[in-house]
């Protein structure tokens, strides 16, 4: 009968531990909170970009080194695959979001 019990109790908080965990929601988001996570995304995607810009210019110092070590060496130099110009991403500048625009027509509620 305590073994019963025992195992009873067991289950019951083995259902009941995962609503004990459950994350609760935060509190509402301030303007002044969104414009700060806009910022923190538009800095990481510039951030991104710089990091391409910079891997793009490594890349081309290692070829270029390559190629004089080839030349240096008298071995032939293969043609050069065709790849765009890194681009350079330019200082960070923050772009406020633009505010949703109310729309003219308020909505209605249905007809019964």
């Amino acid at each position: 009968m305590k073994k019963s019990l025992i195992l009873c109790g067991l289950l019951a908080g083995l259902v009941a531990a995962p609503a004990a965990f459950a994350k609760l929601p935060g509190p509402a988001a301030t303007p002044d909170a969104k414009l700060k996570a806009a910022e923190a995304a538009q800095k990481a995607a510039w951030s991104a970009k710089v990091d391409t810009f910079q891997l793009c210019q490594a890349q081309e110092r290692v070829v270029a080194h390559v190629r004089d070590g080839l030349v240096a060496a008298g071995k032939p130099v293969p043609t050069p695959t065709p790849t765009p110009p890194c681009a350079d991403p330019g200082p960070f500048a923050f772009a406020p979001p633009e505010e949703p625009k109310p729309s003219a027509e308020a909505p209605t509620a249905p007809k019964q």
